[in-house]
């Protein structure tokens, strides 16, 4: 099923418009070229339309946001909902800050995502409209864990149910919901967070993947997220005496690059709740 879905990706070339944060832009753009897809990054308010109308995916991403950006992605999301085409919102920092907060929670309202990827912090602030995070990072308090993992589903389903999204929540464990299947993996290393924008490339990646997959979305979505564990793991075997984290970010691309339906289907570690 997954080897399908990664499968699918390259075979089509699914071309995404990314309207991303700057920190993290050339790594989502080399990312998806890395699993089989073809990035367009453009955030100005004259070029948005024209750009994502001619995109499978649009791929919002709230890690920068300014005064310029931000009616950027309401009319994209909206030009992309007009055409049907795949989005994805992901919430960088919601709940650090109240523009990042209210800036998501207004996205969700006016434009259809397909998917809402995010940490669970993020997520966790989505689902009761406030919150707070440590920065761009997960709050320890808000870890999904054996002990409160049936409970985490049941409210991202019922977020999924509300939102008509899958939600797919990343951390040491991940969850990829809609309201009725969770997919549980576990896949990745925890150095894959010593990285800044693992989760903004799984982002870009997971757009093309349910661009790519859009009779299996809810699958699609949990197998770009395999992929990138999968990814962090196999990069971390690589690394040398001296690598470090600056190395270990290129060798999760390389491995995203050299990635076949067999090896994905083979790696992937998931259970379905």
């Amino acid at each position: 099923m997954f080897k399908e879905c990664i499968e699918n990706v390259r075979k089509n070339v699914p071309l995404v418009h990314n309207i991303t944060n700057y920190v993290t832009v050339n790594d989502v753009a080399n990312v998806l070229l890395a699993c089989g897809g073809s990035p367009i990054m453009s955030d100005d308010i004259d070029d948005v339309e024209d750009i994502t109308s001619i995109c499978g995916g649009l791929n919002i991403n709230i890690g920068t946001l300014n005064k310029n950006t931000i009616p950027s992605m309401f009319a994209a999301g909206k030009k992309a909902n007009e055409l049907g085409h795949v989005t994805l919102l992901d919430p960088v920092g919601a709940g650090a800050s109240k523009l990042r907060t209210e800036t998501a929670n207004k996205l969700i309202d006016e434009v259809k995502f397909d998917v809402i990827r995010g940490n669970i912090s993020e997520i966790k602030t989505l689902m009761l409209g406030s919150g707070s995070t440590k920065g761009v990072d997960a709050d320890v308090a808000d870890k999904v864990t054996e002990d409160n993992i049936d409970e985490t589903i049941a409210k991202l389903k019922a977020f999924s149910k509300a939102t008509g999204s899958i939600i797919a929540v990343t951390g040491a464990i991940d969850l990829v919901c809609d309201s009725d299947k969770c997919y549980v993996i576990r896949n990745g290393r925890p150095e894959m967070s010593a990285i800044t924008g693992t989760g903004c490339q799984l982002s870009g990646m997971m757009t093309a993947f349910v661009v790519a997959n859009k009779n299996n979305k809810l699958e699609a979505a949990a197998a770009a997220v395999c992929a990138m564990g999968l990814a962090g793991e196999i990069g971390y075997e690589r690394m040398a005496e001296g690598d470090g984290n600056s190395t270990y970010r290129n060798r999760i691309i390389d491995a995203i690059y050299n990635m076949d339906g067999e090896v994905l289907e083979k790696g992937a570690k998931y259970e379905i709740r």
